[in-house]
């Protein structure tokens, strides 16, 4: 269960690192083709330390890598931590519909006892 791989704040900077549109495009790019830092600065609207940041903030929450190409700094998106990212979300819907499903039970027969919980 990904719940038991990974620590809350390992989930925590996760969902911090994809909860900003520039860092999610970051992800989106670098999933398709490694691009430099230079490369990604020129896609946005910022100065090179923002996205350094940006950068800085994915890496700190495992979704991308660097490594050095000469004096340029290359990123790489991480489809693993994706994954895992991806099943957390997919255990909170399963855990989500149950509860739905509970619900729909007890609205169809309101003199029934209630299911217990899942």
């Amino acid at each position: 269960m990904v719940v038991d791989e990974l620590s809350q704040a390992d989930v925590d900077r996760i969902f911090h690192a994809l909860a900003d549109a520039t860092r999610r495009d970051i992800v989106r790019r670098t999933l398709t083709k490694e691009a430099s830092v230079t490369e990604l600065a020129q896609a946005y609207d910022m100065s090179f330390a923002a996205v350094q940041k940006h950068v800085a903030v994915l890496e700190g929450a495992g979704l991308v890598s660097k490594r050095s190409r000469g004096r340029e700094r290359i990123v790489r998106g991480d489809a693993a931590q994706i994954a895992r990212a991806r099943s957390l979300l997919a255990q909170l819907e399963e855990l989500w519909r149950s509860r739905f499903g509970r619900l729909d039970a007890v609205l169809a027969n309101p003199d029934a006892p209630a299911p217990p919980p899942a």
